[in-house]
């Protein structure tokens, strides 16, 4: 399974026909630790590469960034029976908040729309800075090289 996306619109594109369950978990690291915060949640997503999940919304005030994350249970009823999609989405959210405990994580309601639009505009701008060419760095010229 994939991570989901979010679309233009700022909606999670989580198939709404199968009556799919998502539950939002926000973190709030300080302002200084923000990029710490999201290496560390995609670090633990590797960890969990079944676990269907967006970044669904994005805001902060003078203190905290608010980084909401929407993880997919799956649909109602295979909920309802624990399927193995459930325990392995559990098991993330678990893993959230044992492992970033730092960042403060708490359940939160859906994200707004402005919100969304943060974290879709974010999701954007990672995507296009991936996809920029990193250029190796210049080798020394032999003047340059000293014998140590």
């Amino acid at each position: 399974m994939q991570q989901s996306a979010v679309t233009e619109s700022g909606t999670a594109a989580f198939d709404a026909e199968s009556d799919t369950v998502v539950v939002h978990v926000q973190l709030r690291p300080r302002r200084g630790s923000t990029r710490r915060c999201l290496a560390a949640l995609a670090e633990l997503a590797g960890e969990h590469p079944d676990v269907s999940f967006d970044l669904t919304g994005l805001s902060k005030d003078d203190r905290v960034v608010r980084v909401t994350v929407g993880v997919e249970l799956g649909p109602r009823a295979a909920v309802a029976r624990f399927s193995p999609e459930a325990q392995a989405a559990y098991a993330f959210v678990s893993a959230v908040f044992t492992t970033l405990y730092d960042h403060m994580p708490v359940y939160t309601v859906e994200p707004s729309g402005a919100e969304r639009a943060a974290a879709v505009d974010l999701v954007a701008r990672l995507e296009s800075a991936a996809e920029v060419a990193v250029p190796a760095p210049r080798q020394p010229l032999p003047a340059e090289q000293f014998a140590g």
